[in-house]
């Protein structure tokens, strides 16, 4: 019997405005993490391991920085003649042309483009989270069922529930479901990853579009997901795995925490299911004589001279003789320079920190924007965001 056609369609054109300056000049998903990867690395590794060759991509802000990582595909053997990754810019020249202004909107834009691919399911995910699930599993189980939509389903923290959408459930039946409620209910969240129903999802898209006239479809959970649920037609697929949303700063800072475990949540380097990530040649990282890292991730590249702890060092970075880095990110090219102090921060591209400077402390995560500079002997408090220069 012929496995079921599936279509994953990758929602990757968000401003990201939660990440603040860490997505001024680049796309949410390919905002660097864990040294080696691009959040858009782990739906994409998801696809080449569920067996999923159809894949696109929808993009908006930043296309260049997105694309350009993209490489085609090639990371994850999505580089085919017939099918492979596709890339879905915002467009002109019908009525359905236009910038997308929420992720059903963006869904309903490519409407026609969907119907005529004629998928037995869709599946639908986010771009801003880290998580390894079988993609192929959860559609063939919606398509064993009477549902529109499986909802992939995980429990987050009381006090982060009200970020997402939340649902109440009667085994696998949803039987409510609230879009970033003030009070949540439960908290038992949906982790941006729904299977839909192609024909009938893009139906129901079309009569709530006319239903919200000049107002539009906004977001997934703003009309569509609610109107499946009421009509009895949505199902919950649990996800028992480790999921982290790294949407806002201090969810990005913390998963990056929660890698440095001595078993961290998950292996990337798992045989059985790598991540893949376009990467770079780089070097291998340099620690030079008096230096230590420990509880670190240290990328090919980085030059260490200092002292490193609790922390992610991507590529091409460089920690001076006397410099200390704890409990921080530091992305591609940030430098470090000798006798300054890094503490719970995050430095985005080709930051430099002067001699003696000091950046952050023990209260919020401190933020530095690409190409800043930090100048020597001053103090850059917890909590501050420097934005980046040209």
């Amino acid at each position: 019997m012929a496995l079921p056609k599936i279509l994953v369609l990758v929602l990757a054109g968000g401003a990201g405005n939660r990440l603040e300056l860490l997505t001024e000049n680049r796309a949410k998903p390919a905002v660097p993490f864990a040294g080696a990867y691009r959040l858009i690395d782990f739906p994409l590794s998801n696809c080449q391991h569920s067996s999923i060759a159809d894949v696109w991509v929808s993009i908006q802000f930043h296309p260049a920085s997105l694309s350009d990582h993209l490489a085609n595909g090639r990371p994850w053997d999505l580089d085919r003649t017939y099918g492979g990754l596709m890339t879905l810019p915002p467009f002109r020249g019908t009525e359905r042309g236009g910038w997308h202004t929420g992720t059903a909107d963006s869904l309903w834009r490519q409407a026609d483009l969907i119907r005529g691919f004629d998928a037995d399911a869709l599946v639908v995910v986010s771009s801003d989270a880290v998580y390894k699930l079988d993609y192929r599993e959860v559609a063939e189980a919606h398509l064993d069922s009477s549902a529109e939509v499986t909802m992939v389903t995980t429990e987050v923290a009381a006090d982060d529930a009200s970020r997402y959408g939340i649902v109440q459930t009667d085994g696998e039946n949803v039987t409510d479901y609230a879009y970033k409620p003030d009070e949540p209910a439960t908290t038992t969240a949906t982790n941006e990853v729904f299977v839909f129903t192609p024909g009938a999802t893009l139906d129901r898209l079309e009569a709530l579009a006319d239903e919200a006239g000049e107002d539009g479809l906004e977001d997934l959970g703003s009309h569509l997901l609610p109107s499946q649920t009421r009509d009895g037609l949505a199902r919950a697929h649990r996800f028992e795995g480790y999921w982290r949303d790294v949407g806002t700063v201090d969810a990005y800072w913390q998963a990056h925490q929660d890698f440095l475990d001595d078993e961290p949540p998950l292996d990337l380097d798992d045989a059985r299911w790598p991540v893949h990530s376009r990467g770079g040649r780089m070097s291998a990282a340099r620690l030079m004589s008096g230096a230590s890292a420990e509880r670190s991730l240290v990328s090919g590249g980085t030059h260490v001279a200092g002292r490193v702890s609790g922390s992610v060092l991507s590529p091409g970075v460089v920690v001076e003789a006397g410099a200390e880095v704890t409990d921080s990110v530091l992305l591609p090219g940030a430098h470090v320079r000798a006798g300054a102090r890094v503490h719970r921060a995050v430095l985005d591209d080709g930051v430099t920190v002067g001699e003696r400077a000091t950046v952050g402390g023990d209260g919020d995560v401190t933020l530095v924007g690409r190409r800043a500079s930090v100048e020597p002997g001053s103090t850059l408090a917890s909590g501050a965001r420097l934005p980046e220069t040209d």
